[in-house]
């Protein structure tokens, strides 16, 4: 009989009905809402942007500071080399002047020396000198 009596079927009715809300909203509360959710996503894109430009912004200006000490450092080094280059033809200028034959001369004479009237040239060959003794025919 309470099978066919409305208000007990009604009864029955209202748990499953009541479970059925407290499922939806439970789900429902898993699942943010659009209109707040979308807003808040653009707010957060729009400052994830920012950010990252900045960021951008301050290592390509850092990456310009150091190729600019760089360029600085390189110009120092080429004046630098420049100085060292002229230096070493100034020391090769005067290498040649003192080693020069009239130069060696001049030092010869200051030491003493004098030059040979008649120059004796020596073959330090061995066959050349047994020659030179006649110690071996020629034959």
């Amino acid at each position: 009989m309470a099978l066919l009596n409305p208000a007990a079927t009604q009864n029955m009715r209202l748990p499953r009905q009541k479970f059925a809300e407290k499922s939806a909203e439970v789900f429902l509360k898993l699942v943010p809402k659009l209109s707040e959710g979308a807003q808040a996503t653009h707010r957060f894109f729009a400052i994830f942007l920012s950010a990252i430009a900045g960021i951008g912004l301050l290592i390509l200006l850092a990456v310009h500071i150091l190729l600019a000490q760089d360029a600085f450092t390189l110009a120092e080094l080429k004046a630098e080399a420049k100085v060292v280059a002229d230096q070493r033809e100034a020391i090769n200028r005067q290498i040649e002047s003192v080693s020069s034959p009239a130069a060696l001369a001049a030092q010869a004479e200051a030491l003493g020396m004098r030059a040979s009237e008649s120059p004796v040239f020596l073959n330090l060959d061995e066959q050349a000198q047994a020659l030179a003794k006649a110690e071996i025919s020629r034959g």
